[in-house]
């Protein structure tokens, strides 16, 4: 888990380190132990008032693909970067008009061990065609919490950080050079 002051210290790196014509603003700066995700906002494109919904998605898909295509070498050179300095692979997205694009992220691996009724949940919903396999339930079960409980995750981290504030107040896991009676 990252603190608070981390992510900060982050996302003031990228701030400072991105090409200030890159976004029209660094909407967010996500990390976790794999990856750190990079999002920013760049320009809508023009259209008249009257466009089709159809038309609309296909100039924003256009204008981030254009983004993307664009600033790639620029990216690029950041992530090399921030991969030396954070020890995370940097993902890249963008959000347009709205709509929100990931460009490349990383999925990660993730074991467990579950009994047979915790099976039988993925495995009804492979059968129902929710999901292709356990893997794929599995992340399908995580989306689905995460999407109903934000606000008791968003307390959570608030309370693991400020455990974590705690800890480094505590006295140092290395004892101090102190003089022994013999000395």
């Amino acid at each position: 888990m990252i603190t608070s002051e981390q992510q900060e210290k982050l996302r003031g790196w990228f701030t400072g380190r991105l090409p200030d014509d890159l976004f029209e603003e660094l909407v967010e700066v996500t990390v976790d132990r794999e990856e750190v995700t990079v999002i920013g906002r760049i320009p809508a494109p023009r259209l008249a008032e009257d466009v089709s919904d159809a038309e609309k998605e296909a100039a924003i898909q256009g204008r981030v693909q254009e983004f993307r295509e664009r600033t790639r070498e620029t990216r690029i050179a950041v992530a090399r970067e921030a991969e030396h300095r954070f020890r995370r692979k940097v993902s890249w997205g963008v959000e347009c008009a709205g709509e929100r694009s990931l460009f490349t992220h990383i999925s990660a691996p993730v074991m467990t061990r579950l009994r047979q009724p915790e099976r039988q949940v993925l495995d009804t919903l492979i059968a129902a065609g929710v999901a292709r396999s356990r893997s794929d339930a599995l992340a399908w079960c995580v989306r689905l919490v995460q999407r109903h409980t934000d606000d008791w995750l968003a307390e959570l981290r608030d309370s693991l950080e400020h455990v974590q504030r705690v800890r480094a107040q505590g006295p140092d896991t290395e004892p101090e050079d102190t003089p022994t009676d013999g000395e």
